[in-house]
This record gives C-alpha cells, sequence and structure tokens, in this order.
C-alpha cells in the first residue's frame, strides 16, 4: 500500500528516531486520520528495530501479556513471564540501553483506563533511563482530549514529551495524491465529501465517477462509511442526541450562536456551549471570527470543518428513512444531485482555494506575506445591510478580495467589475482584488485585478 503526502510530520519522527538518546513522542488526532500509518512508515524508513503494540480494551494482565507476545516474535525469543506493566516496561527501557529501540503504543488512553497511575508509571521509567537508554518511546491515541491532558503541568508526565504531534487531516493537495486519474473538477467535488482522511481516500476508486463514489461509499444502504460519522461521534459522546441536533442546523448553513440555538432543540445555551466546545476540541466543528474584529462573539460563526460529517448530516441523516427503501440512483437524482453541484461543492471550493493560499505562503511564494486570512464583515449603513466575505487576506499592505466561483460558466469583465464595485460599496479597501475561477476568464487580468484557475491549484 502506498504512502502518500505527510512529509512534514514524517521527517519530524524520523529525526527523534535518529537520536543516539532517548526520546519521547506524543502523536495524536482524530480517528481514521493516519497516526497509525504515519508511524508505522517512519519504522520502515527507520533501520532500528521497532516493538509495535495497539492497546486494547482489556485488563492490565491481558496487555501485558500481548506484548510479551510481540517481543517474542520480534526477538525470536521465548515469551516472557511479566503480567504488571511496570515490570515489563522496564524490561524494555534496559534493553534499549544496549541498542537503539522503538516502542510504539498505539491506543495509549486504553492501557491508561485499565492501569492505575499508567502516567506515573512512565514517567518514573524516562526519569530513571533518560541518561543511559537509547529507547524511543512512542505514543499514539485517537481520544484528542485526554493526549491533550499529557502534556499539561498537572500530569506526571509534563516536560518528558521531546516531541508532541497534533496531527491533522490532510489538505485538498495532499489528499487528490489519492485520486490522480480524476480531473481537478472531480477531485473538488470528492476532496468535498471525503475530506483530508486518509482511511476514506483509500476507498475511493478513481476509475469511477464522483456520484458512483459517493453512491458506492456513503449514499446508500449498507455503504461502507454509512455509519461512520455516528460511530465516531458516540465513540467519544455520551449525548449524541444534543450533537445530531446542533450538527443538523450547522449542516444547514445556521453558523451564529443565537441561529444554532433556536433552529436546533438543544435545551438550553449552557447545553449548546458544551456540545459546542466538545465538538470543537474533536476537531469537526470549528470556531471564526472575522479578521477584522477577531474579538466579537455576536460575529463569531461555528462550521463543519469535517466534509464528511457535513456530507452526511446534509444529505444522508436527514433523509434516512428514505435512504432504506430508495433505489440508490433515483435517492442520489432527488436528494443530492443539484444542491451538492450548485451549492455544497461551490462552499466547499472556498474552504479549498484558502487551503491553496495557505499552502503557497507556508512555501514563501507569496509576497507580501500573507498575515490573516478567513471572512471579513461589513456593516453598509446606506443600504442598511450587512455581512461577510469569505476570503480576505490581509498583509503589510492592506487587504487583498478574493472571489471564487465553481462554475461552468467563464467570469466576464462585467462581473468582475460588478464584484468589486459591491466590495467598494462596503467601505473595504482592498489594494488588489483575485477571482478564481474553475471555467477561466473572459478577459486578461491587469495590475490590480489578478485571475487564478482552477488547473492551478493542483500544479
Amino acid at each position: 500500500m502506498a504512502f502518500y503526502g505527510r512529509n512534514k510530520e514524517l521527517n519530524r519522527i524520523k529525526k527523534e528516531l535518529g537520536s543516539d538518546e532517548m526520546r519521547m513522542c506524543l502523536i495524536y488526532g482524530r480517528r481514521r486520520v493516519g497516526k497509525s500509518e504515519l508511524v508505522k512508515q517512519a519504522i520502515k524508513e527507520s533501520a532500528i528495530r521497532s516493538i509495535y503494540y495497539e492497546c486494547k480494551q482489556v485488563k492490565e494482565e491481558s496487555n501485558v501479556s500481548s506484548i510479551c507476545d510481540v517481543i517474542s516474535d520480534t526477538f525470536d525469543m521465548p515469551k516472557l513471564g511479566y503480567n504488571k506493566i511496570e515490570e515489563l516496561l522496564d524490561y524494555i527501557f534496559q534493553l534499549a540501553i544496549k541498542e537503539n529501540l522503538i516502542l510504539i503504543l498505539d491506543e495509549y488512553p486504553y492501557l491508561r483506563e485499565n492501569v492505575k497511575g499508567m502516567d506515573s508509571i512512565l514517567q518514573a521509567l524516562v526519569d530513571k533511563y533518560r541518561e543511559t537508554s537509547k529507547l524511543k518511546l512512542i505514543i499514539l491515541g485517537s481520544y484528542v482530549d485526554i493526549m491533550k491532558s499529557l502534556l499539561e503541568k498537572s500530569n506526571p508526565l509534563f516536560g518528558r514529551v521531546d516531541l508532541a504531534l497534533n496531527l491533522k487531516q490532510m489538505d485538498y493537495y495532499e489528499s487528490a495524491l489519492f485520486y490522480p486519474a480524476m480531473s481537478d473538477e472531480d477531485k473538488v467535488r470528492i476532496y468535498s465529501v471525503f475530506g483530508g482522511i486518509p482511511y476514506f481516500n483509500r476507498l475511493i476508486d478513481d476509475r469511477k465517477s464522483v456520484k458512483d463514489n459517493i453512491i458506492d461509499l456513503i449514499a446508500s444502504s449498507g455503504a461502507r462509511l454509512e455509519n461512520e460519522v455516528t460511530m465516531y461521534l458516540g465513540a467519544e459522546i455520551s449525548k449524541i442526541v444534543n450533537a445530531n441536533e446542533v450538527f443538523d442546523a450547522l449542516s444547514r448553513g445556521f453558523s451564529k450562536y443565537s441561529d444554532i440555538l433556536s433552529q436546533s432543540h438543544v435545551s438550553s445555551g449552557p447545553t449548546l456551549v458544551d456540545v459546542l466546545d466538545k465538538l470543537i476540541r474533536m476537531e469537526v466543528v470549528e470556531r471564526q471570527a472575522p479578521i477584522n474584529d477577531e474579538t466579537n462573539k455576536k460575529k463569531t460563526g461555528y462550521y463543519i470543518c469535517d466534509n464528511l460529517s457535513n456530507f452526511y448530516f446534509r444529505y444522508i441523516f436527514k433523509y434516512a428513512s428514505q435512504l432504506n427503501i430508495m433505489d440508490p440512483e433515483i435517492f442520489y437524482k432527488k436528494y443530492i444531485e443539484k444542491d451538492f453541484e450548485e451549492y455544497y461543492v461551490p462552499h466547499k471550493f472556498e474552504e479549498i482555494c484558502k487551503q491553496y493560499l495557505i499552502r503557497q505562503n507556508l512555501l514563501g511564494n507569496i509576497d507580501p506575506v500573507i498575515e490573516k486570512i478567513g471572512k471579513y464583515y461589513y456593516d453598509n449603513p446606506a443600504q442598511r445591510t450587512n455581512g461577510e466575505f469569505d476570503v480576505v487576506t490581509q498583509d503589510k499592505k492592506g487587504y487583498v478580495f478574493y472571489e471564487v466561483k465553481f462554475r461552468k460558466k467563464k467570469i466576464s469583465k462585467e462581473v468582475i467589475e460588478e464584484e468589486i464595485q459591491q466590495v467598494k460599496n462596503t467601505g473595504l479597501d482592498c489594494y488588489k482584488y483575485v477571482f478564481i475561477s474553475r471555467a477561466g476568464f473572459t478577459e486578461n487580468e491587469t495590475d490590480e485585478i489578478k485571475h487564478l484557475e482552477l488547473k492551478e491549484l493542483y500544479n
């Protein structure tokens, strides 16, 4: 199985593995984001022997026995007789005095849950062998809250972690490496549904159409990812009903706190705050404030930042009863096709364009460097209107306005002039206007007006 992307993260891990001293690495992120595959790839590119163990929700003795089995296979030796994790780990730390050795404890929260004082046990061993052992200890976990707590001052492991890596979803560019045979337009559509989760992207068949991939993977009864979102949420949220209500409101385009509260059936404001905070910590919802008024809570919006969750709640959750009794092709045509092409994908294309700008900014390809990117809130007293521009950047020279169009028709000079005039009417003073188009343009660009075509996002 080919490994795509993650070069920056891979190199950071390999640097730690290449050290001749003890190293402790903490790698965490939501389920399916590719933590295990990333570490396995780093091991594959290393010459160091490794002990890889995926912790289970069983008693301490069972986990210890399973680790002993792994050690027996790795070192071709009789099975060890330990039944306590502290004694077994002490043995492994001692092994690494003579040679570099890697120990990976995947899904560490399961082990932590069933071993009293597990963090303190690790802390004591790390301190005991810090100067003598060459062990590279890598701890992985999908429960983000728990993993982050290991880095807090109150935790015994505070100050012992050499590398803490919060693994995020891949961006649109790296995700597209999984389906290279698709057109650029279809890459946008596929990313809009499956996002940057490697597990989902490996399931995509780029010989099939976007519609067929959607039907096969999520929009048909019994599809492989049909229950993926509810399973993920149910594993981390006790009151799933409230989360479903919030997601339903967000998927319908309601982003302001007051609107979410009125559109959902969440019982109270404090309950809504708790649900939103939990979803934000899970990294499936994000809070966005306009770049020109970042402290104004009334202008802050909440948005689903996990594409599969967004697609699921907009089309599958809402019409689950129909999905179970309808032919998938008819279901797709009736409930998905038109809205998906005319509303859903164009909005996701805006996010892709933001990712493109951030990517180019990180590569040093934008001058002057972008210092802020996001929404811009405006008031228009003359027309008694207010609203937001979705993509605006700020640098040392001022603001740059971006208009993003995922349409079949080329952008004309008249459309550009109209958009610029609308921006000027709000009082937003921009020194440059950039138009990003799926279909291209009818006129050439100028010093003040720049063009960007879809194909350039994937070069």
